[in-house]
């Protein structure tokens, strides 16, 4: 089982550049946290990434809802990038047909596939989506996750929707490298599927809005997630940025040390 192997052998067995560079920056710099940076200006966006930055393994961005979005934030959050030492996962949730998900990721304003390492699709038009986004994506040595679940109260992308959405992903594994989902399913031989998890928190348990929490622990020992996505856990209601992530770092990574040792 690949939860069993630590960050780096697992970065062995991945063909796809993006996915193996980084399983090694995780191992290297000891995080499995990535941060959901849904902010709404420039200025915030950069300044929240610096604050966190040596601290996770990857941002998630909604580029879209940026207000002032150019250029400019673009060239820094990837200069950030360098200088932190993370990825950045656009968090765009693609959910189009082929030729429609081409342009928006590789065009438009936002030209996605120039910056981002990683993106992410719903499985609702069926394949396709996938074919067009590997279009463009792959030659780039970009990768995507699809959302196999969702961690809102409610959600339909649970059941068949998952089983489909793995068999699709099985078909792509040189771009597919992983899910959002809500603990790992059962490998086949040659899986090794990336695991991020959103909807993680260390002092509260629901928002009252749909959204809910759970803990580190639970995401990565007991159900075999890789990457612990938080929010508002991180940067809301007056919180020390810095200092959150740093103590979600820390029990990111203590929770995965526990399940590759035990």
């Amino acid at each position: 089982m690949s939860a069993s192997l630590s960050y780096l052998e697992r970065s062995k067995l991945h063909s796809n550049p993006t996915a193996k560079a980084f399983l090694e920056l995780m191992e290297r710099k000891k995080s499995n946290l990535s941060v959901a940076a849904d902010l709404n200006k420039k200025a915030a966006l950069i300044e929240l990434a610096d604050k966190v930055g040596p601290y996770i393994c990857l941002l998630k961005t909604h580029i879209d809802v940026v207000e002032d979005f150019d250029q400019d934030l673009v060239d820094q959050l990837t200069a950030l990038a360098k200088k932190h030492d993370f990825m950045i996962f656009e968090d765009r949730k693609f959910a189009d047909i082929g030729n429609t998900v081409k342009l928006q990721y590789g065009s438009g304003i936002y030209k996605i596939a120039s910056w981002s390492d990683i993106t992410n699709a719903h499985m609702v038009p069926g394949e396709g989506i996938v074919q067009g986004l590997r279009e463009v994506g792959l030659p780039l040595n970009r990768a995507m996750l699809l959302l196999a679940e969702m961690s809102s109260a409610g959600t339909l992308a649970k059941g068949d929707y998952t089983v489909k959405t793995v068999e699709v992903a099985r078909k792509y594994k040189d771009f597919v490298v992983g899910f959002i989902a809500m603990e790992r399913y059962a490998d086949k031989e040659g899986d090794d599927f990336i695991y991020m998890t959103p909807g993680v928190g260390l002092d509260q348990t629901s928002d009252g809005m749909g959204q809910q929490w759970k803990h580190p622990r639970e995401v990565v020992f007991d159900r075999g997630c890789d990457v612990i996505i938080v929010g508002r856990g991180i940067y809301g209601n007056g919180r020390d940025a810095a200092k959150e992530a740093k103590r979600y770092q820390e029990a990111g990574w203590n929770a995965y040390v526990e399940r590759i040792s035990k």
